[in-house]
């Protein structure tokens, strides 16, 4: 299903409040923001140097210990 940008936004900023707390959530936007971070070239970074087992491993160990447990919506 493909989202909207409104809708991304919607989610993504639900997902942050929602496990940051408001004002920290503002705090990760405005660093972001300042630090001009790009976050595709440091996932590709981070990916990269990974092999496929070893980010399905990681992937499953992270959703077995972080249940979803809130409103947003896995996508």
């Amino acid at each position: 299903m493909m989202y909207s940008t409104a809708e991304i936004m919607d989610m993504g900023l639900e997902c942050l409040v929602e496990k940051l707390g408001i004002i920290n959530a503002e705090h990760f936007i405005a660093t972001i923001k300042k630090e001009r971070f790009d976050y595709t070239a440091w996932q590709r970074e981070y990916f990269d140097q990974m092999s496929p087992g070893q980010i399905r491993r990681e992937a499953q160990e992270y959703a077995e210990s972080h249940p979803h447990k809130g409103k947003g919506k896995r996508i």
